[in-house]
């Protein structure tokens, strides 16, 4: 379950746009506010050019029914009169009249030409021409074919007969031209795929688009089509279009530059400047210019206020500081010398005993006191950096006090000493140096001339290392139980407790193993 301190994150586009600078933020919000008041103007400018072009296509509607009309008319006319004659000159070749008068009514076109012919292709009336392909027709079948250069229609007769004319691209084109004033236009005649242009749309540029109409004849499945220029892109339009553009974005970018910097870039430099900040330095507000939002401006006083204030905090902080050491360092002194002084008169008590009992008794008690001063001496050199107590120094001093303090039957007492360089804290140094001598003071008493080794190593956790305190004296036996039950049992368990760990004893090989903490290496 998430704890109230936590921002659920956002997913998607919600994450997407959370990355983005808070100026790019702006940007497109501004731009999107905007685009409503650029898409109603572009929407009107889209629909006067929508309108002139349907303007456009009604005119073009006109020019392509009034071509065709023109066309069809013509050649329905020739159609009609084809037949016709065809039909007279099978019953009598020699028909002169019907002849001349397709001849006639043929002339009236400029460029065209005709033939009709019988069945075994004898030309019966006008000169014969080139025809491409040769076509099968049923009697009154009327068949029409673009070729290069021309249209040629066909008409069936009885026992193959024919009747053919031609029609030249010029001819068609001045029938198809409309009549009256006209603006630039296409015109061809197209028939299924096959397409004959009558006259070519020239001068579009690469803003022009082209507008088509078709209108069908009533001739074999011919049809005129028309085209002419669609509504110009022009200069004014294209500058109207491209200024709303400019405009659109001109808007936004001078809103960004004006919230950029008003609020963003302050506010971006305020961060960067809180960011920074060392305790004891007091922010300037010249270095966020001369443009920033008053509520900006006040934000940043306040934040001067707060880092003067802790400027000055921090001043008597550091005095308080200044003195709080000098009376630690004063109180250190003064129990230095007060515990060299207590060791100073156990001594001289020690001389002064009767009999053996005391005088080890007072020995035993300095021991104890020395273990104690030794820890507070190195405490007290390692006030300024405050790493930690150097243990191979401590104990090595330690054993020397231990050795020098030593019973005369103990003057066979060896002490080895295996120490890595480790630091601990002043109560973990304080409770292994009384742990130390409890153990060696044990090992002496059940054998004076006894050899003991002291090892600390480090073990495999950092924070962690193992005490082993080895001598043949602390083997298992009825003596070293009954010191341990009447004396030293309970002083090395309590001490053990406050390391706040588990004291082992191997009583085979006569050693005592203990984990104690340590803060780290020198």
């Amino acid at each position: 379950m998430d704890s109230p301190d936590q921002v659920p994150r956002a997913k998607g586009l919600a994450a997407r746009l959370s990355r983005m600078p808070t100026g790019a933020k702006v940007f497109l919000i501004l731009v999107g506010a905007l685009l409503p008041l650029a898409l109603i103007a572009l929407f009107t400018t889209l629909q006067t050019t929508r309108n002139a072009e349907t303007e456009a296509r009604e005119r073009l509607r006109v020019l392509a029914d009034e071509s065709s009309s023109v066309v069809e008319n013509v050649l329905a006319t020739h159609v009609a009169q084809l037949a016709e004659a065809l039909a007279a000159l099978r019953n009598n070749p020699a028909d002169a009249e019907s002849c001349s008068s397709l001849t006639e009514t043929m002339s009236l076109q400029e460029g065209v030409r005709f033939a009709v012919a019988d069945g075994r292709g004898r030309v019966l009336c006008g000169a014969r021409f080139t025809a491409a392909g040769s076509v099968v027709l049923q009697p009154g079948q009327i068949f029409g074919s673009i070729v290069d250069g021309g249209l040629i229609l066909r008409v069936g007769g009885r026992d193959g007969a024919k009747a053919s004319a031609y029609y030249p691209v010029t001819t068609l084109g001045t029938l198809a031209r409309p009549s009256g004033f006209v603006p630039e236009y296409g015109a061809a005649l197209v028939k299924g795929d096959q397409r004959l242009v009558l006259r070519n749309l020239n001068g579009l540029g690469p803003f022009n688009r082209r507008e088509t109409a078709r209108s069908a004849l009533s001739i074999d499945d011919l049809a005129v089509e028309m085209s002419i220029p669609g509504a110009p892109i022009s200069s004014p339009l294209m500058f109207a279009t491209v200024l709303l553009v400019l405009m659109w974005i001109a808007a936004a970018a001078i809103g960004w530059f004006v919230v950029d910097r008003l609020l963003i870039r302050p506010l971006r430099r305020l961060r960067t400047s809180v960011g920074n900040y060392r305790p004891g330095e007091v922010l300037d507000m010249k270095r966020f210019g001369a443009m920033p939002a008053q509520e900006i401006r006040e934000l940043g006083d306040t934040f001067r206020d707060i880092t003067r204030t802790v400027k000055l905090h921090e001043a008597d902080l550091a005095e308080g500081l200044v003195r709080q050491t000098k009376l630690t360092r004063e109180v250190h002194h003064r129990v230095k010398n007060n515990l060299q002084v207590i060791s100073s008169l156990i001594n001289f008590h020690a001389r002064g005993a009767k009999n053996v009992e005391a005088a080890e008794a007072y020995a035993s008690i300095q021991r104890r006191v020395d273990a104690l001063a030794v820890v507070h001496r190195h405490h007290y050199a390692e006030m300024e950096e405050n790493r930690g107590l150097e243990l191979r120094s401590v104990i090595g001093e330690l054993a020397s006090s231990i050795r020098a303090t030593a019973p005369e039957r103990a003057a066979g007492l060896g002490i080895t000493l295996d120490i890595e360089p480790l630091l601990v804290n002043q109560d973990v140094a304080i409770a292994v140096a009384f742990l130390i001598t409890e153990l060696v003071e044990l090992a002496v008493n059940c054998n004076p001339t006894t050899q003991i080794s002291i090892s600390i190593r480090g073990g495999p956790e950092e924070d962690r290392a193992t005490l082993r305190v080895n001598s043949p004296a602390l083997v298992e036996g009825a003596e070293l139980a009954s010191l341990l039950e009447n004396r030293y049992g309970r002083i090395i368990g309590g001490l053990a407790r406050q390391l706040r760990t588990k004291l082992h004893h191997d009583p085979l090989v006569g050693a005592y193993e203990a984990s104690i903490a340590i803060t780290g290496r020198p």
